[in-house]
């Protein structure tokens, strides 16, 4: 009988399916607690809009003063392990929120301690993903892999948050987030039944047979990024989109429940139905990529993303914003997705291995390094204009992220380009090897 089981690329490889499998697992629970931790705070704590904000600063902080000196370290050590040990603590961290609600010891202060070791968790297993899954797969397969797990994540967004809202409604926020740090558990069971070997990267010497100080390692990562004009735009407009989104989604919650005046049923409805745009992009980013080109596509998908959160802006009161919301989270969920599969691909693809931890952290802290600084005005201006009109600016500071693409030489690109030319300087060292930010 022939097997139904699909029997191309990725399908048949299964240490990327049990990366895949628990990553599955994981965003289905991290969906759910991206809704019930804020909720936690509104509903039970009776945070203000700017706690809530600060709360979501708090989570992204580590990315700031983490991601650089993470990307030295995991280039130094094996990616698998602290992968595991990312899930672990994540899910002790988690597991603390509903002890705490049960002993009616739960406080704010807590919330914002676990958010920021949550958050340096997340910096160290980001950074070691990113680095991992091009070591796992064949090179032709990285868009491959990174469109599947797009789809992981974008149907996660479909599920979690409506099943999230129920939760919430049925059983209070706090009992809620217990279900994510339950994933977390899972996936570091998956990931920990990888059988592939990884090999422990060797230690890089200069030509005085000293090895680099983390400072002239960390250099090497930085100079790769910013030497090349298509990660250096790329890095602006990612950067700048974050900055801009995060001031309007910092406070989007408090705007759903006490301006427009929804449940969190059906908040988490409209997360779920508008999440089917992230979903379909998953499904067709590679397609589209191949057909249009990556700076075509690259300039298409990050045009969108300003005036998208317009349509938040002007939603009315009640049910009645419902069809705006969903529209408003279909574009920018597949305009997203879109953009995220083909620009990590990309950068994956010209890295050279050894350089993975480290490009990767060079480009979370600056894409990521802005979400805090988002998060924190998006709580100020709300406090000071109002909830409404701090979407509008952020909807009109996103729309200017594209303009880093169109104005740099990625507008012409359209195939994928071989890696980057590495070369270990072995006979005039290590540092006389980097290439200069000139060039």
């Amino acid at each position: 009988m022939r097997s139904l089981w699909p029997r191309g690329g990725l399908w048949r490889h299964g240490d990327f399916l049990r990366l895949w499998t628990g990553e599955t697992i994981s965003q289905f629970g991290s969906q759910i607690s991206q809704l019930a931790i804020p909720l936690t705070a509104i509903l039970v704590l009776d945070a203000t809009a700017f706690e809530v904000a600060a709360l979501t600063t708090v989570e992204f902080l580590p990315f700031i003063i983490f991601t650089l000196p993470a990307g030295v370290w995991v280039d130094r050590m094996r990616r698998r392990p602290i992968l595991i040990a990312g899930d672990v603590v994540r899910a002790l961290l988690l597991g603390s929120i509903p002890i705490a609600y049960v002993l009616d010891a739960l406080t704010l202060g807590q919330l914002f301690v676990v958010g920021f070791l949550f958050g340096i968790c997340t910096v160290f297993f980001d950074v070691a993903y990113q680095s991992y899954l091009p070591s796992l797969v064949e090179r032709n397969q990285i868009i491959e892999g990174n469109s599947k797990l797009e789809i992981t994540r974008s149907a996660a967004q479909i599920g979690g948050p409506g099943l999230g809202g129920v939760l919430i409604q049925v059983f209070t926020a706090p009992y809620a987030v217990l279900l994510d740090a339950v994933s977390f558990a899972a996936s570091a069971l998956a990931i920990f039944r990888i059988r592939a070997v990884e090999e422990t990267p060797p230690t890089v010497e200069r030509s005085d047979g000293k090895k680099p100080s983390m400072w002239t390692e960390l250099k090497e990562g930085l100079r790769f990024v910013l030497s090349n004009p298509n990660l250096r735009a790329q890095a602006g407009c990612t950067s700048t989109s974050n900055f801009f989104s995060s001031v309007s989604f910092s406070i989007i919650l408090v705007y759903a429940v006490r301006e427009l005046d929804l449940s969190p049923g059906l908040i988490g409805f409209v997360f779920s139905l508008g999440a089917l745009g992230g979903l379909a992009a998953a499904l067709t980013a590679t397609r589209i990529s191949s057909r249009f080109g990556i700076g075509p596509t690259t300039i298409v998908m990050a045009a969108f993303f300003g005036p998208t959160m317009i349509l938040y802006a002007v939603a009315p009161s009640g049910n009645a914003a419902v069809p705006l919301l969903v529209t408003a989270q279909l574009i920018f969920g597949f305009t997203v997705v879109v953009y995220n599969i083909v620009q990590v691909s990309y950068r994956q693809a010209i890295c050279p291995p050894r350089l993975q931890g480290r490009m990767n952290s060079v480009m979370r802290f600056i894409v990521w390094g802005t979400i805090p600084l988002g998060t924190l005005t998006g709580g100020a201006l709300a406090s000071w204009i109002g909830l409404r009109e701090t979407i509008v600016v952020g909807a009109i500071g996103g729309g200017s992220a594209v303009l880093w693409i169109v104005f740099s030489p990625q507008r012409h690109l359209r195939d994928m380009p071989e890696p980057v030319d590495d070369e270990l300087a072995e006979e005039t060292g290590l540092e006389e090897a980097v290439p200069s930010l000139s060039a």
